[in-house]
């Protein structure tokens, strides 16, 4: 009887150590039920109130700049030269914001200046030259066209800019022969060219040339200008229009845009001042 009642008496106990157990552990879920999550909040409070977190991010001027492939900055840049164009006869873009101007392309000064990432106004002249001396070697431009002299030429930013999607745009020098030159012999010089101010690469270009028309291959001009640009290649232009420049010497090709949009390029030649150019248009 002693050991049956001392065997009842262990069980007992052990029974009341488990439900002891078990109220400790209910007792300590409600305490961190209750105060745990405010107590945690706190303490991340903690780390992020009146703390200083630095994050590099981009500046508002640089972080509209969309990454563009090289067809679609051809084409923007077409777009936009056209809107120039015809702006030229009435409306002055100078200074204007892209916000304030009608259509769907804009080509307006740059009055901010260069930012970070592109060729700045003291670059460009030697940037231009080491354009040409890789379209010299390509054997688009002969070599006897002359380097641009900073005292002959005058150098101007431009934003080419599609206003519905301000994001996509493109900054391009145009580089031109000074008006104080223009008296000059103009023999184996560089007129014009647009020129891109991230990448250097020459869009357009006007040159007097010692060449001929019959001296230049359009075709073989148009494929290793594409491959220089980074371009798809080049499609030839159908159209037997002969009054589409004002000169008879040219060939015409076109590229794909965005979307379903093409952008054409023109190789021509100005017989009697010897000018060869390269220019795109839509």
């Amino acid at each position: 009887m002693k050991n049956k009642g001392r065997e009842e008496w262990f069980g007992n106990g052990r029974i009341g150590s488990v439900s002891i157990l078990f109220l400790l552990c209910a007792g300590l879920s409600i305490v961190l039920s209750v105060w745990g999550p405010e107590t945690l909040a706190e303490y991340k409070d903690r780390e992020i109130l009146n703390v200083i977190h630095t994050e590099e991010a981009e500046t508002a001027g640089e972080g509209y700049r969309y990454t563009l492939s090289a067809n679609e900055k051809l084409y923007i840049l077409a777009q936009c030269l056209n809107s120039r164009i015809l702006s030229e006869s009435g409306q002055n873009l100078q200074g204007m914001d892209y916000q304030e101007l009608s259509g769907s392309y804009a080509f307006v000064v740059n009055h901010k200046g260069p930012s970070g990432q592109e060729i700045t106004d003291e670059q460009i002249y030697e940037t231009g030259n080491r354009g040409m001396e890789e379209l010299k070697e390509l054997g688009i431009l002969p070599d006897a066209v002359k380097e641009v002299e900073p005292d002959s030429y005058d150098a101007v930013l431009y934003s080419a800019i599609d206003i519905l999607e301000p994001r996509n745009n493109v900054a391009v020098w145009k580089v031109s022969l000074s008006d104080s030159q223009r008296n000059a012999n103009k023999a184996n010089r560089l007129i014009d060219a647009y020129i891109d101010a991230d990448e250097g690469k020459i869009y357009e270009f006007y040159v007097r040339t010692p060449l001929k028309w019959e001296d230049i291959e359009p075709d073989e001009v148009a494929r290793k200008w594409s491959a220089y640009m980074g371009l798809s290649e080049p499609r030839p232009y159908e159209s037997d229009n002969p009054l589409l420049e004002t000169t008879p010497y040219f060939k015409k090709y076109v590229y794909m845009g965005i979307g379903e949009e093409q952008t054409v390029m023109t190789i021509g030649f100005y017989e009697g001042i010897n000018e060869l150019f390269l220019k795109i248009s839509k």
